[in-house]
């Protein structure tokens, strides 16, 4: 059963690779990003199955060797051997690529568009949603992922009721991916005089970003954009112009605004950047037959009930709810060093993705 899926992706590698030879696809940027991607999800799958093709080459040789070199033991035992090698080797391969071939989320290799909102808390659950930017940016930094602030809503103390952020880069949404959700925070916040541990959560959004071709929009049938002056702390001319953007998607009812550029071009083109990717976002979540359903088991309304992860910092601990996972060194992850915690994420993911491959080929599914 494994082979015939491998022969099935090699024909669609082959398949892609003639269509990327074609003039018209090396003209067309759209399409060299599709291709590109599909390439580079099936070419670990090809490259393997490759080399489990040429081990059994080598496999069969090895056995015929072995079997037919009669009274010569030396012959015989370096044979035997290699035999054990390559079956070894077979084994290894085929347990790789059964890993391979599971589902991939289709975003993987997308770059992202990162929402992140003070939730319950008040001024506290704002400080704590600046704190989770700077999380994210030094992460970002540390994988040298591209990081472009897109909109920033900022409160008079330093906190952020809103920001809109871009992250580029190979990978950047099937790592980030898993921060979607309600964040929680348990500590004595600075506004505090009394020493009370407060509760406060912020809410994170991850999309993927979607090209123009991908997402077609009519901007005079479907949209209403406003331009007006820029609000809050701003500065630096920014709230002096009009030059903030609201844009209305009619059919969806969404809505982006974007003040964060004293360009209102520019400014506009960051919200139907964010449009686009929350079109796609919605459209997937339809496929997978939950679209708001998804959108609220991921994001919620920020209430401290709805929460993947807890940040304690009088124990000093992260708790991920989602694998019950516990982690120390809280100044560290929000320096940036998710990567423990991200990879626990993704192996728990997978395991589960082979999970349900096995019951359904079990059961015949």
């Amino acid at each position: 059963m494994i082979d015939a899926k491998l022969l099935d992706v090699t024909r669609q590698y082959d398949a892609l690779q003639a269509e990327l030879a074609r003039p018209e696809s090396a003209s067309d940027p759209a399409a060299l990003r599709r291709l590109g991607r599909e390439l580079s999800r099936l070419e670990p799958v090809v490259a393997a199955y490759r080399h489990l093709a040429d081990v059994r080459v080598e496999l069969a040789g090895a056995r015929e060797l072995r079997d037919g070199s009669g009274e010569d033991e030396e012959l015989h035992d370096l044979a035997r051997e290699e035999v054990h090698r390559l079956e070894a080797e077979e084994e290894r391969l085929v347990e790789a690529l059964k890993m391979l071939l599971l589902p991939r989320d289709p975003n993987d290799e997308r770059n992202v568009i990162m929402e992140i909102r003070a939730g319950t808390g008040g001024e506290e659950a704002a400080l704590f949603a600046a704190e989770l930017l700077r999380m994210y940016l030094r992460y970002a930094e540390r994988h040298r992922f591209g990081a472009e602030l897109m909109n920033l809503n900022e409160t008079g103390i330093g906190g952020v009721k809103e920001a809109i952020l871009r992250l580029t880069g190979e990978g950047a949404y099937s790592r980030l991916k898993y921060e979607a959700g309600v964040h929680r925070v348990q500590r004595v916040p600075v506004t505090e005089s009394s020493g009370r541990i407060h509760t406060s959560t912020a809410t994170v959004l991850v999309l993927p970003e979607a090209d123009e071709v991908e997402v077609q929009i009519d901007e005079e049938k479907d949209l209403r954009i406003e331009v007006k002056r820029s609000s809050g702390p701003g500065g630096q001319g920014v709230n002096t112009t009009d030059s903030a953007v609201r844009i209305t998607h009619w059919p969806s009812g969404l809505v982006v605004e974007i003040q964060d550029e004293r360009s209102q071009i520019k400014n506009k083109a960051k919200a139907m950047a964010v449009l686009r990717a929350r079109l796609l976002e919605l459209e997937q979540a339809r496929q997978r037959e939950a679209d708001s359903t998804l959108r609220r088991s991921l994001v919620g309304g920020g209430e401290r009930s709805e929460k993947v992860r807890t940040y304690n910092f009088p124990q000093d601990r992260l708790t991920d709810h989602r694998i019950g996972l516990d982690l120390h060194n809280l100044p560290g992850i929000m320096d940036g060093d998710l990567d423990r915690l991200i990879d626990a994420l993704a192996t728990s993911e997978q395991a589960e993705r082979l999970r349900g491959l096995l019951v359904a080929e079990g059961t015949g599914g």
